[in-house]
């Protein structure tokens, strides 16, 4: 599948950024307008702060989001890609309108590759520490992760509360990605 517009890269690559970005920048990045005084192209940003905002549950989601969408894209894009542009044009031929494609053939085709990726990001997410630390803080009850749980009973020297913690963490991560695997090959044998 071609991208359908010139700027396609370009997109991808800022889509990108979160991976690229040391997290102190993003979050220095996002939670900016909590710390703008003035100036013109912070004025409009300043309007987000109640998302933004420092110390928020919204912030932190945002920020998550940022840094773990890259996870998420790669796979979903492959699932795309990986549908015959014949079945496309064979929809289009049997006078299906682009948005009923997308819904009754592109997404259940590619639902492999949105699974993944959903997956991938969540499990990546479970484990997030400097975006978290960066933009949430560790306020328990509101942004503190386990990822921050475990960092905190290191520092207070309980190692084995903090093994209890990673164990529980890589139990779920390898469980997500367990059903990831098990889902793409169930999909793999159908379409073989």
């Amino acid at each position: 599948m071609r991208p359908a517009f010139l700027g396609f890269r370009v997109a991808l690559s800022f889509l990108f950024l979160g991976c690229s970005l040391a997290f102190s920048l993003l979050g220095l990045g996002l939670t900016a307008p909590a710390h703008a005084q003035s100036g013109p192209a912070i004025a409009a940003a300043a309007d987000l702060q109640f998302v933004l905002g420092e110390i928020s549950f919204e912030g932190l989601l945002l920020a998550s989001l940022v840094a773990n969408l890259p996870f998420a894209i790669q796979p979903m894009q492959r699932g795309f890609e990986a549908i015959p542009i014949e079945v496309r044009r064979a929809a289009a031929c049997s006078g299906l309108a682009p948005w009923r494609v997308l819904w009754k053939i592109d997404l259940p085709l590619a639902w492999p590759g949105i699974v993944t990726g959903l997956v991938l990001a969540f499990a990546h997410t479970l484990g997030e520490f400097g975006v978290v630390l960066m933009v949430g803080g560790s306020i328990p009850g509101e942004t503190r992760t386990i990822a921050i749980a475990i960092y905190d009973r290191v520092q207070a020297f309980d190692n084995r509360g903090a093994a209890v913690m990673s164990a529980t963490l890589l139990a779920l991560s390898l469980l997500a990605l367990g059903i990831t695997y098990m889902l793409s090959n169930r999909v793999g044998r159908r379409h073989a």
